[in-house]
């Protein structure tokens, strides 16, 4: 499922539409469109974050199918210390990243 099915999905479930969705997150509404039209699995990082902020999901709900925990992703940054916001952004990020593979 690409992110264009995923987001089309959620505005459903949400009982919205595109353009109220680009209202709220700041996305413009031919951006929005253009993801749910090509079903697109490669999308702007920033536009993408923008997005599941405004529904209420993380980036990840879009790139992957597989859920990932914070202490996974802690694990591999062997002492170094983030906040819960900076990890949240780095496994936005490394979802974001394995979307852009397939």
């Amino acid at each position: 499922m690409g992110i264009g099915s995923k987001l089309t999905k959620l505005i459903k479930e949400q009982n919205t539409n595109a353009n109220e969705l680009a209202q709220k997150s700041g996305v413009p509404a031919q951006t929005i469109y253009s993801l749910i039209r090509r079903d697109a699995s490669k999308v702007d990082i920033d536009s993408l974050i923008k997005i599941a902020r405004a529904t209420g999901v993380t980036a990840e709900y879009f790139c992957s199918d597989e859920i990932s925990n914070t202490t996974t992703i802690a694990a591999h940054f062997d002492g170094d210390e983030y906040t819960e916001e900076e990890l949240n952004k780095i496994k936005e990020f490394a979802a974001f990243v394995k979307a852009s593979r397939k």
